[in-house]
């Protein structure tokens, strides 16, 4: 599963560009699904199975885009200003390398403010791509680069650039490599445009009319020096969602969420993010309303170059998410 981790990090695939992505995910599910099919928003849908009496139709979501930046101007050095595509933190651009789509490197830097001890903000950074003038600069206004660092092994825990949300696509991946049987008919649904507000999964839940559905993404912890009050840390297992700034989650999943690990005596905890949301705001909120809830793969350094998670976690929500799809749904 590491090298699936390794995989799917090291490709550049920002919100709205996802077409790259979506063909190394094609690639991996092409063999295990019934029926694969991609929307016209970009989603990638992969059913598989199909409902029996006591079954479902379960939508699965994690979504392929990661954050990324978009040139808004071209100064006469050469220099290229940019804009955030997805939330963007300031604090962890200097220094940082960037790669464009076309495959051009970058490196970020920063204007000298007058008070050192401020950070500077998105319009005081700036992209570096060796230019001396804005006549010879290959990068044009509205081009899009993410983030470049490669996937770094540390043993238990793992570490890329974009772990929010390529983990989740790994969860879905190696639960539909993993699920032999189940009573519902389920789509793992990869979806596009998320980091800007939910989008793919907007478009591929109506289309897809779900009885049931699950995000799995990352979530932040409360583990580091210092942190926000967060009951959620590395290496203690997947973490059901029960609130964030988007959503509650229906009390009934929750609970089925729960009972499925502690019958399968798997570690788990529980979530309460105060910032941030999932696709699964997007799929309780389609056509009449869906039943909705989150899986979530505890994460530091959310929405910086370096996401790091705990290896143990990710093994763990895929036994999870495997053991909740393998029988009837208790709500």
């Amino acid at each position: 599963m590491k090298a699936l981790i390794q995989k799917l990090t090291e490709t550049f695939s920002p919100s709205g560009f996802e077409s790259v992505i979506r063909e190394v995910i094609r690639g991996e599910v092409k063999p295990l699904a019934d029926e694969i099919r991609v929307d016209a928003l970009g989603n990638l849908l992969v059913r598989k199975g199909a409902k029996a009496a006591n079954g479902l139709r379960i939508m699965l979501a994690a979504h392929m885009d990661e954050i990324g930046l978009m040139a808004t101007h071209i100064d006469e050095n050469g220099f290229v200003r940019f804009t955030g595509v997805g939330g963007i933190r300031p604090a962890g651009l200097a220094g940082s390398r960037v790669r464009f789509m076309d495959g051009r490197p970058g490196v970020i830097g920063s204007d000298r403010l007058p008070d050192a001890s401020k950070l500077p903000g998105l319009e005081q950074c700036y992209i570096d791509v060796g230019a001396s003038s804005r006549a010879d600069c290959p990068v044009k206004v509205g081009d899009v680069c993410a983030f470049e660092r490669p996937f770094v092994d540390l043993g238990s825990r793992l570490v890329a650039k974009s772990m929010d949300d390529r983990i989740g696509c790994v969860v879905l991946v190696e639960t539909l490599r993993a699920l032999k049987k189940s009573p519902h008919e389920i789509y793992f649904v990869f979806t596009t445009q998320e980091e800007v507000g939910t989008r793919g999964a907007t478009t591929s839940a109506f289309g897809v009319d779900p009885d049931l559905g699950l995000a799995v993404d990352v979530t932040g912890t409360g583990d580091t020096p210092k942190s926000s009050k967060m009951e959620v840390a590395l290496g203690k297992g997947p973490a059901i969602k029960v609130k964030d700034s988007g959503m509650l989650s229906d009390p009934r999943v929750v609970a089925w969420m729960a009972r499925t690990a502690e019958k399968a005596h798997l570690p788990y905890q529980r979530e309460v993010l105060e910032g941030g949301t999932t696709d699964a705001r997007a799929i309780q909120l389609a056509r009449g309303g869906v039943p909705a809830g989150c899986l979530s793969v505890p994460t530091r350094y959310i929405h910086s170059p370096s996401e790091m998670v705990d290896y143990g976690d990710v093994q763990n929500s895929v036994k999870l998410l495997t053991a909740l799809l393998s029988g009837p749904v208790g709500l």
